[in-house]
């Protein structure tokens, strides 16, 4: 068994966006030259997740009004007050509420592939989910198999 592994840089500029990453996960699976596996996505953050859905951009105003009606930005989230009462340096972003998003997103996606290929179909992408944008973030990929 092979494993190849590649972080990929990403870089939101709002603060949720569904960023399509499919192309550049398809260059990683190319790379690695693994035929036959699967292809792990990886988001080692707490308020960025990985998902797989339809690139449509009506269907992805529709999932960040969801995410927006289930966890607004106007409630109190304890978690921001921690933040501000501190005594370790802060970033200064109330984020409470980009937490509890990101509980609902799963932080990585597991997707077989097949001659070389991942197996999708024609309507499915890979997305990192950014909840606490604008950021730069890193994405673990790790290919497995012969």
């Amino acid at each position: 068994m092979k494993i190849h592994r590649k972080k990929i840089e990403i870089k939101s500029t709002a603060q949720i966006e569904f960023l399509d990453i499919t192309e550049k996960v398809n260059e990683v699976v190319a790379d690695s030259g693994i035929r036959e596996g699967q292809v792990t996505i990886y988001s080692p953050h707490t308020t960025a997740s990985v998902m797989i859905n339809h690139n449509e951009t009506m269907l992805l105003q529709d999932f960040m009004r969801t995410l927006y009606k289930l966890v607004p930005i106007s409630d109190r989230y304890s978690h921001d007050l921690f933040e501000l009462n501190r005594e370790k340096a802060s970033d200064g972003r109330s984020n409470g509420h980009s937490h509890c998003k990101a509980i609902l997103l799963s932080a990585s996606e597991n997707i077989p592939i097949e001659k070389g290929h991942m197996i999708l179909s024609p309507t499915q992408s890979v997305f990192v989910v950014e909840m606490d944008g604008a950021r730069t973030r890193d994405i673990v990929v790790q290919v497995m198999g012969l």
